[in-house]
Protein backbone atom coordinates (compact mmCIF):
# COMPACT_ATOMS: atom_id res chain seq x y z
CA UNK A 1 0.00 0.00 0.00
CA UNK A 2 0.95 3.30 -0.82
CA UNK A 3 0.46 6.93 0.59
CA UNK A 4 -0.35 9.72 -2.32
CA UNK A 5 -0.81 13.02 -0.48
CA UNK A 6 -1.57 16.60 -1.75
CA UNK A 7 -0.45 19.01 0.17
CA UNK A 8 -2.36 22.76 0.01
CA UNK A 9 -5.05 24.44 2.14
CA UNK A 10 -8.87 23.23 2.52
CA UNK A 11 -11.32 25.21 1.50
CA UNK A 12 -12.55 27.25 -1.95
CA UNK A 13 -10.57 30.58 -0.29
CA UNK A 14 -7.57 28.45 -1.63
CA UNK A 15 -8.31 26.40 -4.20
CA UNK A 16 -6.43 27.97 -6.76
CA UNK A 17 -3.50 29.09 -5.37
CA UNK A 18 -0.21 28.04 -5.95
CA UNK A 19 0.42 26.57 -2.93
CA UNK A 20 -2.34 24.30 -3.34
CA UNK A 21 -0.78 22.79 -6.72
CA UNK A 22 -0.33 19.23 -4.54
CA UNK A 23 -4.00 19.42 -3.85
CA UNK A 24 -5.12 19.77 -7.53
CA UNK A 25 -2.34 16.69 -8.65
CA UNK A 26 -3.99 14.08 -6.13
CA UNK A 27 -7.73 15.53 -7.21
CA UNK A 28 -6.31 14.43 -11.13
CA UNK A 29 -5.06 11.74 -9.81
CA UNK A 30 -8.10 10.37 -8.21
CA UNK A 31 -10.18 11.18 -11.39
CA UNK A 32 -8.22 9.42 -14.02
CA UNK A 33 -7.53 6.24 -11.79
CA UNK A 34 -11.72 6.01 -10.74
CA UNK A 35 -11.13 6.45 -6.98
CA UNK A 36 -13.62 5.86 -4.32
CA UNK A 37 -15.35 9.21 -3.33
CA UNK A 38 -12.99 11.48 -0.83
CA UNK A 39 -14.52 11.39 2.41
CA UNK A 40 -13.25 12.97 5.71
CA UNK A 41 -10.73 10.08 7.31
CA UNK A 42 -7.33 11.10 9.35
CA UNK A 43 -7.90 15.15 9.65
CA UNK A 44 -8.11 14.44 5.79
CA UNK A 45 -10.15 14.20 2.47
CA UNK A 46 -9.23 10.81 1.65
CA UNK A 47 -10.10 8.37 -1.23
CA UNK A 48 -8.48 4.70 -2.50
CA UNK A 49 -7.48 3.55 -5.86
CA UNK A 50 -5.83 0.51 -7.46
CA UNK A 51 -2.41 2.16 -9.47
CA UNK A 52 -0.74 -0.20 -11.18
CA UNK A 53 -0.76 -3.04 -9.20
CA UNK A 54 -0.93 -1.44 -5.61
CA UNK A 55 -3.35 -0.05 -3.44
CA UNK A 56 -2.93 3.67 -3.28
CA UNK A 57 -4.71 5.88 -0.22
CA UNK A 58 -5.17 9.45 -1.81
CA UNK A 59 -5.41 12.13 0.69
CA UNK A 60 -5.68 15.94 1.20
CA UNK A 61 -5.12 17.17 4.72
CA UNK A 62 -7.31 19.20 5.99
CA UNK A 63 -5.11 20.57 8.76
CA UNK A 64 -3.66 23.66 6.72
CA UNK A 65 -0.40 23.48 5.55
CA UNK A 66 1.66 24.12 8.08
CA UNK A 67 0.07 21.06 9.83
CA UNK A 68 0.05 18.56 7.18
CA UNK A 69 1.88 16.22 8.72
CA UNK A 70 -0.74 15.43 11.54
CA UNK A 71 -3.15 14.13 8.45
CA UNK A 72 -0.27 12.55 6.59
CA UNK A 73 1.16 10.82 9.99
CA UNK A 74 -2.02 9.65 11.06
CA UNK A 75 -3.14 7.42 7.72
CA UNK A 76 0.59 6.19 7.66
CA UNK A 77 0.52 4.80 11.24
CA UNK A 78 -3.18 3.49 10.24
CA UNK A 79 -2.08 1.47 7.59
CA UNK A 80 1.64 0.62 8.72
CA UNK A 81 2.87 2.51 5.61
CA UNK A 82 6.61 3.31 6.03
CA UNK A 83 8.12 6.13 4.66
CA UNK A 84 9.58 5.46 1.67
CA UNK A 85 5.46 4.53 1.00
CA UNK A 86 4.47 7.90 1.11
CA UNK A 87 4.84 10.18 -2.27
CA UNK A 88 4.21 13.97 -1.55
CA UNK A 89 2.98 16.67 -3.85
CA UNK A 90 3.97 19.88 -3.27
CA UNK A 91 4.77 23.64 -4.89
CA UNK A 92 8.42 24.33 -5.21
CA UNK A 93 9.52 27.57 -5.46
CA UNK A 94 12.92 26.42 -6.14
CA UNK A 95 12.10 25.12 -9.93
CA UNK A 96 10.56 27.11 -12.57
CA UNK A 97 7.16 26.98 -13.81
CA UNK A 98 6.02 23.20 -15.25
CA UNK A 99 9.06 21.36 -14.05
CA UNK A 100 9.17 18.72 -11.98
CA UNK A 101 11.37 16.36 -10.06
CA UNK A 102 11.71 13.74 -7.44
CA UNK A 103 13.51 13.55 -4.59
CA UNK A 104 14.03 11.53 -1.41
CA UNK A 105 14.83 12.97 1.72
CA UNK A 106 17.11 15.98 1.68
CA UNK A 107 15.92 19.59 2.87
CA UNK A 108 12.81 21.13 3.50
CA UNK A 109 13.76 24.35 1.59
CA UNK A 110 11.51 26.57 4.63
CA UNK A 111 8.45 24.65 3.48
CA UNK A 112 6.22 24.19 6.31
CA UNK A 113 3.99 21.28 4.81
CA UNK A 114 7.64 19.51 4.14
CA UNK A 115 8.68 20.11 7.32
CA UNK A 116 5.48 19.32 9.56
CA UNK A 117 5.16 16.29 7.53
CA UNK A 118 9.20 15.86 8.19
CA UNK A 119 8.45 16.05 12.25
CA UNK A 120 5.60 13.51 11.55
CA UNK A 121 7.10 10.37 9.76
CA UNK A 122 10.78 11.41 9.87
CA UNK A 123 12.34 12.66 6.73
CA UNK A 124 12.49 9.60 4.16
CA UNK A 125 9.66 9.95 2.36
CA UNK A 126 9.39 10.92 -1.64
CA UNK A 127 8.65 14.49 -3.00
CA UNK A 128 6.78 15.41 -5.98
CA UNK A 129 8.45 18.91 -6.38
CA UNK A 130 6.12 20.79 -8.80
CA UNK A 131 7.58 24.10 -10.20
CA UNK A 132 5.82 27.22 -9.82
CA UNK A 133 8.94 29.69 -9.84
CA UNK A 134 10.35 32.29 -7.35
CA UNK A 135 8.73 35.54 -6.83
CA UNK A 136 12.07 36.97 -6.86
CA UNK A 137 11.67 38.87 -3.31
CA UNK A 138 11.82 36.76 -0.14
CA UNK A 139 9.33 39.16 1.17
CA UNK A 140 7.23 38.28 -1.35
CA UNK A 141 7.04 34.89 -1.20
CA UNK A 142 3.89 34.45 1.32
CA UNK A 143 1.00 36.76 -0.82
CA UNK A 144 2.75 35.10 -4.14
CA UNK A 145 1.78 31.14 -3.18
CA UNK A 146 -1.18 32.18 -1.43
CA UNK A 147 -2.58 33.79 -5.20
CA UNK A 148 -4.31 31.69 -7.52
CA UNK A 149 -2.41 30.86 -10.67
CA UNK A 150 -3.18 33.23 -13.35
CA UNK A 151 -4.85 32.61 -16.12
CA UNK A 152 -1.67 32.59 -18.44
CA UNK A 153 -0.25 29.67 -16.46
CA UNK A 154 -3.75 27.67 -16.15
CA UNK A 155 -2.51 25.13 -19.30
CA UNK A 156 0.65 24.59 -17.82
CA UNK A 157 -1.15 23.50 -14.39
CA UNK A 158 -3.70 21.48 -15.73
CA UNK A 159 -0.81 20.08 -18.28
CA UNK A 160 1.54 19.06 -15.30
CA UNK A 161 -1.17 17.67 -13.27
CA UNK A 162 -2.41 15.70 -16.45
CA UNK A 163 1.19 14.04 -16.66
CA UNK A 164 0.96 12.99 -12.97
CA UNK A 165 -1.81 11.21 -13.67
CA UNK A 166 -0.69 9.61 -16.46
CA UNK A 167 2.31 8.35 -15.35
CA UNK A 168 0.84 7.57 -11.63
CA UNK A 169 1.94 3.84 -12.40
CA UNK A 170 5.33 4.64 -12.33
CA UNK A 171 5.16 6.37 -9.01
CA UNK A 172 3.50 3.74 -7.58
CA UNK A 173 6.15 0.89 -8.82
CA UNK A 174 8.56 2.70 -7.45
CA UNK A 175 10.43 4.24 -10.69
CA UNK A 176 10.50 7.67 -9.69
CA UNK A 177 13.26 8.19 -12.45
CA UNK A 178 11.22 6.69 -15.69
CA UNK A 179 8.07 9.15 -13.88
CA UNK A 180 10.02 12.36 -13.70
CA UNK A 181 11.22 11.34 -17.56
CA UNK A 182 7.47 10.99 -18.89
CA UNK A 183 6.65 13.75 -17.39
CA UNK A 184 9.22 16.12 -18.54
CA UNK A 185 8.56 14.36 -22.02
CA UNK A 186 4.80 15.04 -21.98
CA UNK A 187 5.51 18.74 -20.60
CA UNK A 188 8.31 19.50 -23.78
CA UNK A 189 5.50 17.79 -26.15
CA UNK A 190 2.98 20.46 -25.44
CA UNK A 191 5.03 23.46 -25.31
CA UNK A 192 6.10 24.14 -21.26
CA UNK A 193 9.48 23.68 -22.08
CA UNK A 194 10.66 26.58 -20.92
CA UNK A 195 7.54 28.12 -19.43
CA UNK A 196 8.35 32.28 -18.10
CA UNK A 197 7.44 33.14 -14.25
CA UNK A 198 3.91 35.22 -14.13
CA UNK A 199 4.82 38.37 -15.31
CA UNK A 200 8.97 37.76 -16.32
CA UNK A 201 10.01 38.96 -19.84
CA UNK A 202 11.94 36.80 -22.07
CA UNK A 203 15.57 38.55 -22.20
CA UNK A 204 15.97 40.86 -25.40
Amino acid sequence: MLIFAGLGNPGTRYARNRHNIGFMAVETIARAHRASPWRARFQAEACEATIGSEKVILLKPQTYMNESGRAIGEAARFFKVAPEDVIVFHDELDLAPAKLRMKLGGGNAGHNGLRSTTAAIGNEYRRVRMGIGHPGLKELVHAYVLNDFGKAEQTWVEDLCIACADNATLLAAHDDAGFQNKVHLFMDARGHASVKRLGEKTPE
